[in-house]
């Protein structure tokens, strides 16, 4: 899983809703931002369900009023280039607060990036077998029940909690204001966002 969001007001659950619909140009816009070396080209609808692990030649966008959904492949590469995509989802928005979150299944792993106006505020990266690797800012209040053994002295290798499930938690409380996968009281979903395709050549 690949997934970058961000929402203005402070509120992500009032911004991630029923009823949404993507403004195809401004993901265009933002493609071609993401991929300025590359032809863009707009190849339909999808939903989040479907775009959390792209192909190397595509990246899903989802704009909306006060919202931003994008999957990007190279944020798999936690490397420079997945810092300079994820620092430049996080400024697309004025104001806004974005988190994005990378799941790696196969190695056990989970990377999140907490942006405030803009700004990183928070940098962890951790893994089933190598415990805590980055640990940077304040802790976020949903952070807080994976710590407590860690916090009372036990080690970190191996992870005392699971990177799937922290990023999921993480998911709920910052990304969409509730789970990923549950249908809300008002019929929404956030598996079921609509976000466009986009092919890269």
């Amino acid at each position: 899983m690949a997934l970058a969001c961000a929402s203005s007001g402070g509120d992500p659950g009032r911004v991630f809703r029923p009823g949404l619909e993507p403004d195809g140009g401004a993901a265009l816009d933002l493609a071609r931002r993401l991929y300025p070396a590359a032809s863009v080209e707009a190849t339909g609808e999808t939903v989040l369900d479907f775009a959390l692990w792209p192909y190397e030649d595509e990246v899903f966008i989802g704009a909306y009023p006060g919202g931003l959904a994008v999957c990007d492949r190279r944020l798999f590469q936690l490397d420079d280039d997945a810092r300079r995509v994820a620092d430049t989802i996080a400024t697309e928005l004025p104001g806004a607060d974005c988190g994005v979150l990378v799941l790696h299944e196969r190695v056990g792993a989970c990377w999140f990036r907490w942006y405030s106006g803009g700004a990183l505020v928070r940098d962890i990266y951790v893994t089933a077998d190598d415990g805590v690797v980055v640990d940077q800012g304040e802790r976020l209040p949903a952070e807080a029940p994976f710590w407590k053994a860690i916090d009372g002295g036990a080690s970190d290798v191996p992870l005392p909690f699971g990177p799937e499930e922290f990023g999921l938690e993480l998911a709920r409380a910052c990304l969409f204001g509730r789970e990923l996968a549950g249908r809300g009281a008002d019929g929404f979903l956030p598996l079921e966002l609509p976000l466009r395709r986009f092919r890269l050549a």
